[in-house]
């Protein structure tokens, strides 16, 4: 009886390991890749400027983990005019989410030090009083989009892990 207790309580922190592990998911066929806890059906479209567009969200634990993944049809080479763009995007989607509050975007970001890389993240709520986070990551080919949306907190540190885990083609 006593190692059979024992083995429970040995499993326990295993079995919620599980449940918080992060797997490497493909955003459709974009190239793109992202780290979750949880599987995104992926949706297809076109922007207005014929640029691929690859969109979903999923919900662990009461918070919604979302993707939005632009392939450029028009490339930007210049890095400062490709976090302009990425904040131009950042400012539209803050409408089309209906965001009624934001600290301010904080820029400088590189995602995982590659100077090709630039980034952007901000705090925002909703109309429905969600809480969110936003980063957005451009290499001037290809604008990735990750945020987290909930009613309650949420947990910072697994929200950065996602927020982070974007990794686009090449990289």
């Amino acid at each position: 009886m006593r190692n059979s207790f024992l083995a429970v309580i040995f499993l326990l922190p295993s079995i919620s390991g599980l449940s918080q592990s992060l797997k490497k998911y493909p955003v459709s066929n974009s190239g793109c890749f992202i780290y979750n806890y949880c599987d995104i059906k992926f949706e297809a479209s076109k922007s207005q400027d014929s640029s691929m567009v690859y969109n979903g969200e999923c919900i662990k634990e009461e918070v919604i983990y979302g993707v939005i993944c632009v392939k450029l049809l028009l490339p930007v080479n210049n890095l400062v005019a490709a976090e302009d763009l990425l904040i131009s995007y950042a400012d539209y989607l803050r409408g089309s989410f209906e965001i009624t509050k934001a600290i301010g975007y904080g820029k400088g970001h590189r995602l995982n030090n590659n100077e090709n890389t630039r980034g952007i993240t901000d705090y925002w709520e909703d109309a429905e009083k969600n809480k969110w986070k936003i980063k957005a990551w451009t290499d001037g080919n290809y604008i990735g989009f990750m945020y987290a949306y909930s009613k309650k907190e949420l947990p910072e540190a697994k929200v950065n892990v996602f927020l982070d885990g974007l990794r686009l083609p090449g990289m």
